[in-house]
């Protein structure tokens, strides 16, 4: 398996660019690394934004460190984005990731991912307004790819989720979603996260991982690693029982072919949780993962 780490365990506590560059280079032992939008606002100032994100780029260049993908945090995931029922929050969505470009651009990477955002109730209820939004959202991520191609992006990763309110959610609307946007200026691919592919109260039988990557393997581009019980998207740290084992995470992309697709570990930890216990539970992850 190829391990990196999403770095959503380090906000509101390891924010200087040197301190983290050397924290997942000498203490976590990575050099894949996935940046949070949690980090830098894309929203800040550009004067203050991107002279930031240069700081972060040459800390971890200097720690042989590669941001892989730059992606959107806990604060992003909260709007609706482009499902909003507002058609000027949508926009407004399309501008956001826009200048999440920018900022990728300038952390040094290539690569931009996002979930896509979510429907309210009402029109979730509705079939024309989901396909009318589901349109529209689909015109949002082709004009977004055509600016992440004039800025020099490689790919979009769209992250598929536990809520059947938002696109895509399982393995047969995330198929769909591909093959909608194979026309984009730049080729859109898929996220899968174990935690959002094992969620048994939206998925049920189809709560597999062997057939979440049978289904999707084509557009696989990332995976993000969490221990889970399947009841909610815990983001837990595998120091926590739960269904996952390293061996049963290595047969399954073993098995799908997909063995050099890099698996990031994503832990969301509360933030009242000591600094050394989130330290030592993500630590103590990877070991425990890189046994496998």
């Amino acid at each position: 398996m190829r391990l990196g780490v999403n770095l959503s365990f380090a906000v509101k506590r390891w924010l200087e660019p040197h301190i983290l560059a050397a924290l997942c280079r000498d203490e976590l032992g990575v050099t894949n690394v996935q940046f949070t939008l949690d980090l830098i606002d894309p929203w800040w100032p550009r004067e203050t934004r991107d002279p930031l994100a240069a700081r972060y780029r040459q800390a971890f260049e200097r720690r042989s460190l590669s941001i892989d993908s730059v992606f959107g945090g806990l604060a992003a995931y909260t709007y609706p984005q482009f499902l909003s029922p507002f058609k000027a929050v949508r926009e407004t969505a399309l501008e956001f990731f826009k200048r999440a470009v920018d900022l990728t651009v300038a952390l040094g990477s290539k690569v931009l991912g996002t979930p896509l955002g979510g429907l309210s109730n009402a029109d979730a209820a509705s079939r024309p307004r989901r396909r009318e939004l589901y349109a529209d959202m689909l015109r949002s991520v082709r004009e977004l790819a055509f600016h992440a191609n004039r800025r020099g992006l490689r790919e979009i990763l769209i992250e598929a989720t536990p809520l059947l309110t938002e696109y895509p959610h399982n393995p047969a609307a995330s198929v769909k979603l591909m093959a909608d946007l194979a026309d984009s200026a730049v080729p859109v691919r898929l996220l899968i996260d174990w935690g959002h592919a094992l969620y048994k109260p939206l998925l049920g039988e189809e709560a597999d991982m062997d057939l979440w990557l049978e289904k999707c393997r084509p557009h696989v581009g990332a995976i993000h690693l969490q221990q889970t019980d399947g009841l909610l998207d815990r983001h837990w740290d595998f120091t926590k029982a739960g269904l996952l084992t390293a061996a049963s995470i290595r047969a399954a992309v073993e098995k799908a072919g997909l063995s050099e697709v890099v698996q990031y570990l994503e832990v969301v930890p509360p933030f009242e949780v000591p600094d050394d216990e989130v330290l030592a539970g993500v630590k103590k992850s990877l070991d425990y993962l890189r046994a496998a």
